[in-house]
């Protein structure tokens, strides 16, 4: 009799002088589960304290992917029952997120695929970031009355230009490309090449340092054509140059273009109120000084999103019913008053966030 073996959905193990974690769930696009959540910041610690192990290299199961984000149906479920899954995982990401853009050893994250919200949050904070011809990064959480967090304020703040406002509130995919370009990753690789790199990160010497890694990605390393977006982002710099939803919409509605129209209908489908959230957030993190500043800022108003209609209603339309008509409240961006977006401001969970200094 065959007896079926189930992996875990982490996998963790020591491969030469490399501690790899490879995200497995493939058939949930490696969405990754507190559980997981939880196993990644166990292997750092096992990999940061062992002196046989010179870098750490992320990668995700199957061929779709590293991470289409968080598990937002168990988020739904727990959000509905008045639960605190919401806080207990967004407490414990953040800090993990935190904890990888200070990791004392190499951190190579492979983005190939699908890259997308808590995606962002393993990958985007590491040393060493891969993209492929094959990559999908986005940050599509105003589609579901959330905003872009695991720090992602803090990336996409630093992106040159507005392309990181475009992508935020857009919710639009960059490719290779345009990572690179944004500054959401470190070196073009095409996906061919990877067996080859890998091998090459797997027996680097277990002294391998910084230097060591750049320079074995930098044997693989291609320059890519311009992405779609860095090829309209004059176009870009001046729509979302403003620092209220409506000046963009107007801008916008002004420019008869097909990219301009396309850009205020993927504008027009997302949440309002996470729309202006989004904005406000974007705007702080421009000022901030740290990674750590934003997800504080951004903690806060995720438990008011928790609490709120939108995050409900916004993961019912995408991945319960399927629906893509989610009704949101209110329901146009005049209607969001200040005294709403001020809800997701209010100075709460600080105490509750602890960290690494």
């Amino acid at each position: 009799m065959n007896i079926a073996v189930t992996e875990p959905d982490l996998i963790v193990r020591r491969e030469g002088a490399a501690g790899v974690v490879r995200l497995n769930r493939p058939k949930a696009l490696n969405a990754l589960t507190l559980e997981m959540a939880r196993g990644l910041d166990a292997a750092l610690t096992e990999f940061e304290a062992d002196p046989a192990i010179a870098l750490i290299l992320i990668e995700g199961a199957g061929e779709r992917g590293l991470c289409a984000g968080g598990d937002i149906v168990g988020l739904y479920n727990s959000a509905r029952e008045g639960g605190d899954l919401g806080k207990v995982f967004w407490r414990e990401e953040y800090v993990m997120n935190a904890r990888i853009a200070k990791f004392p050893k190499p951190y190579v994250a492979y983005m190939d695929g699908f890259v997308m919200g808590g995606g962002v949050g393993i990958a985007g904070h590491g040393s060493h970031r891969i993209v492929t011809d094959k990559t999908k990064i986005a940050m599509p959480e105003v589609g579901i009355g959330f905003f872009p967090d695991v720090g992602g304020t803090w990336l996409l703040s630093r992106a040159p230009g507005e392309i990181g406002t475009y992508f935020g509130l857009t919710g639009e995919t960059m490719n290779g490309a345009d990572a690179i370009h944004t500054r959401f990753a470190d070196a073009f690789v095409p996906a061919s090449a990877w067996p080859e790199l890998r091998a090459a990160l797997t027996t680097a010497s277990a002294d391998a340092h910084a230097d060591n890694v750049r320079g074995i990605l930098a044997r693989f390393t291609m320059t890519p054509e311009a992405g779609p977006a860095q090829r309209h982002a004059q176009q870009i710099d001046q729509w979302f140059a403003h620092d209220t939803v409506e000046a963009i919409f107007a801008d916008l509605e002004r420019d008869r273009s097909d990219f301009a129209q396309a850009t205020l209908k993927a504008l027009r489908a997302k949440s309002p109120t996470s729309l202006k959230v989004a904005l406000k957030l974007l705007r702080i993190a421009r000022d901030a000084a740290s990674l750590e500043d934003c997800l504080v800022h951004e903690y806060r108003a995720a438990l008011q999103v928790f609490v709120s209609y939108d995050f409900v209603e916004g993961i019912r339309a995408a991945v319960i019913d399927k629906d893509r008509a989610p009704k949101w409240r209110p329901a146009t961006i005049e209607e969001v008053t200040p005294d709403i977006v001020a809800r997701y401001f209010d100075d709460r969970g600080d105490d509750e966030l602890k960290l690494p200094d």
